[in-house]
């Protein structure tokens, strides 16, 4: 009796309220963007853009914002712009520029974070770090909803040249696919994708939320669709699950979003070597 207490106080709260509904949004959002970064092995860009929020949030603090979120973006935006000009325009490798742009931006963030004084900041930034449903606001949620629904519907738009794309982005590029454009919005989306889920998962782990639910559906799936819907089901199971976690355990809602996704991921490797071994005993008999 007392866990349905719990349980129904739980749905009543505002701020959980909040927090399932951005888990809701942001949980498929990031596991739908997961697969193509997964694919176009684009996950450590993914680290980088969210570890250099930090030096965003840093700047947020130092110039008076009582919410960070617009500095955080803004230079989530400008790594992110950085880096696509610096594989243009140098010999550089991509997993130099990132490592560069990484470092670079977390030592920017920690400086700043040192030089600011008069007011403690190591609440609000523990919140950044590791996510905390407390904090999500009405305009993350909705930003969440608007992004999962224009990103949706423009993938499936553009899902046989993403895929293309994806697989070999020089064939793309032969058969007349918009390689430069579609790198650009694709980049645009995927760090304005980073930097609002950074609310819910933290900086630390949110790219776990983009990595693990694709590399859960792949255990399963037989071609790319297969993969996309089992990963949009495997982030919303994710979000939603973890937050719920969270909320009955009293842990941070970041590491319990992770640790469900990781559950995930166990349960369906596990299923997916058990059909694997199947064909092979059939035909053994």
């Amino acid at each position: 009796m007392l866990h349905l207490t719990n349980t129904t106080i739980m749905f009543t709260e505002p701020f959980m309220q909040r927090a399932l509904l951005a888990a809701l949004f942001l949980g498929p959002l990031c596991a739908l963007l997961g697969v193509f970064v997964i694919a176009r092995r684009m996950a450590f860009f993914s680290d980088t853009v969210s570890h250099s929020a930090l030096a965003g949030v840093a700047l947020g603090f130092w110039l008076g914002f009582v919410e960070p979120t617009l500095p955080m973006i803004g230079f989530s935006l400008l790594v992110a712009a950085a880096m696509m000009w610096l594989k243009e325009k140098t010999d550089l490798l991509s997993d130099t520029i990132l490592a560069l742009l990484l470092s670079g931006s977390v030592a920017l963030g920690v400086i700043i974070l040192s030089l600011l004084h008069g007011r403690n900041y190591q609440g609000e930034l523990n919140r950044y770090l590791f996510g905390d449903i407390v904090a999500i606001g009405w305009p993350d949620v909705w930003l969440g909803a608007v992004l999962l629904g224009v990103v949706g519907m423009g993938l499936f738009w553009q899902l046989s040249p993403m895929t293309l794309l994806s697989a070999q982005e020089e064939m793309a590029q032969v058969c007349g696919v918009p390689v430069r454009r579609l790198n650009y919005l694709f980049v645009l989306v995927l760090t304005l994708t980073v930097a609002t889920s950074i609310r819910l998962l933290g900086i630390i782990l949110v790219t776990s939320l983009i990595v693990i639910p694709p590399a859960a559906a792949r255990s399963l799936s037989r071609n790319l669709r297969q993969q996309i819907v089992l990963s949009v089901i495997f982030g919303l199971l994710g979000g939603v699950g973890g937050t719920l976690v969270s909320y009955q355990l009293n842990v941070p809602c970041g590491s319990a979003i992770v640790m469900t996704c990781i559950v995930l991921f166990l349960i369906s490797l596990t299923l997916g070597k058990l059909r694997a071994e199947r064909p092979a005993k059939e035909l053994s008999k």
